[in-house]
Parts: C-alpha cells; structure tokens; sequence
C-alpha cells in the first residue's frame, strides 16, 4: 500500500512538473488581468517547466509569430505600444506540442475621450445645427450638455441627442437665432479620470438666397442645347441661301 501511493505522488510530482506553465507580466497580472493604458508596453513572460518545453504565443486564438530561439522554456512578448483593439484581447502561452498545457492573461485598456478647447460654430437661421463630443472611453463616461453653463432641458427648444458610444450628437433641426445662439459645452465624467469639456459657440447668421442647383442646372443645359440648335439652323440657311446666289 505504501508503495503504491509512492508510485501516485511520484506521477502526480512528474505530471506537475510537466504542465506547468505561467505567464508573468509588467504590469504585473491581477486576478489574470493586466491593466494598462493607451500608448503603453506590456511586457510578456512565459515560463515552463520543464524548461526546454517549446512554447507559442496566440492572441485571442490566432497564432503569433515570435523570433527563433524565444519558444523554449521561457519566451517574451511584447505589446507595444497599446491602442484601442488591445482591449479585452486574450493572450494564450501554450507548449506547441500540447495545446491543453496552457496559460493567459487578458488586457484590461482603459482611456480618456479625445475632446478639449473650443469650436467656433457658424449656422445660418433655419438651418441644420449639430455639435459633436467624443465619448470613447473605458470605463464608460457619463455626458451632459449645457447652454450658458446651464443643462440643456430636451423638451425645449427642439434639441434632440444623440449617443452611439463612440460620438454624443446635439442636434437642432431648424435653427432659430433667439433661442439656439449662444454658448454651449459637452461635459464628460469619468471613474478615473479628470472630467474632460469641449466648448462651442454657436452664431446664428441671417438666411441667405440658395440657388435650387438641382432646378438650375437642367436649364442651363436645356437653354444650351437650344442655342446650339438654333445656331446651327442659321448656319444651315445661310449656306443654303449663298449656293442659291452663286
């Protein structure tokens, strides 16, 4: 009995020893996370006992591609710099001849919106106005908007807002100069960043005339066509009364 259960720790020690793989990383991994920001490194370690075991590198799934003579025992990869599409991708360390040895972290980005400073808005009355604020983020930003430093009331004023994650959109179908000019801001909050604003102002100038070009332009063309045919009938006569005078 006691040389069986020798034999068992025996394969269970040599079984360890074999699958053993772990990924370390800088930043280090949390809860097999790694955080970071945008523009950013992270630096990845794989290390395998036993350590001539060969190793490969898949980033959600696809296999990647890493110089001779960084697959065995230990290997390193490097994610630089970090942008969007590094977000929640997987990265697996598997020994080449056994898929089911592996380990993985995964890569927790997060970033601030991209807006700032202050756009000069021109519109004219009853036109088409519409602000934009970008939104995209991780975590997540909360948005408001506000006229002369006051949240704008939807219900009034016939402003309608869009958000589609990545853009907030304020729009105003038709504008109306005693109501829409003015000052606005798009305000974004956020967990763990400063809160982010873009201003605008908005100038409402006076209606101008606009040419139905849809409506002008066949007509040009109609008016051409028959000045050339006109012009050719002239021409036409004119020969013919010269042949008949010579």
């Amino acid at each position: 009995m006691m040389m069986m259960m020798s034999v068992f720790l025996l394969v269970l020690y040599f079984t360890t020893q074999i699958s053993g793989l772990e990924v370390k990383s800088v930043p280090e991994v949390s809860g097999g996370f790694v955080h970071t920001e945008l523009e950013k490194t992270v630096s990845l370690t794989c290390l395998s006992e036993p350590q001539d075991a060969e190793l490969v590198w898949l980033r959600n799934g696809q296999l990647i591609s890493v110089a001779a003579g960084n697959t065995r025992g230990s290997s390193r990869l490097c994610v630089t710099p970090v942008n969007h599409l590094d977000h929640a991708a997987i990265f697996t360390c598997q020994m080449k001849n056994n898929a089911s040895v592996n380990a993985s972290v995964q890569l927790e980005v997060t970033y601030a919106p991209l807006h700032s400073g202050k756009e000069e808005v021109s519109v004219e009355e009853t036109r088409e106005l519409e602000l934009s604020c970008d939104v995209f983020a991780n975590p997540p930003v909360l948005v408001s908007w506000q006229r002369h430093g006051d949240p704008i009331d939807l219900s009034e004023g016939s402003f309608l807002l869009t958000n589609d994650g990545f853009m907030s959109r304020l729009k105003v179908a038709r504008v109306n100069r005693a109501v829409h000019q003015g000052p606005y801001s798009c305000v974004t909050s956020s967990p763990i960043y400063p809160n982010r604003t873009k201003a605008f102002e908005v100038t409402v100038t006076d209606k101008t005339l606009q040419f139905q070009t849809d409506l002008i332009f066949p007509m040009i063309a109609g008016l051409v066509v028959i000045g050339c045919t006109t012009l050719l009938a002239i021409i036409s006569r004119w020969k013919w009364i010269t042949q008949c005078y010579k």
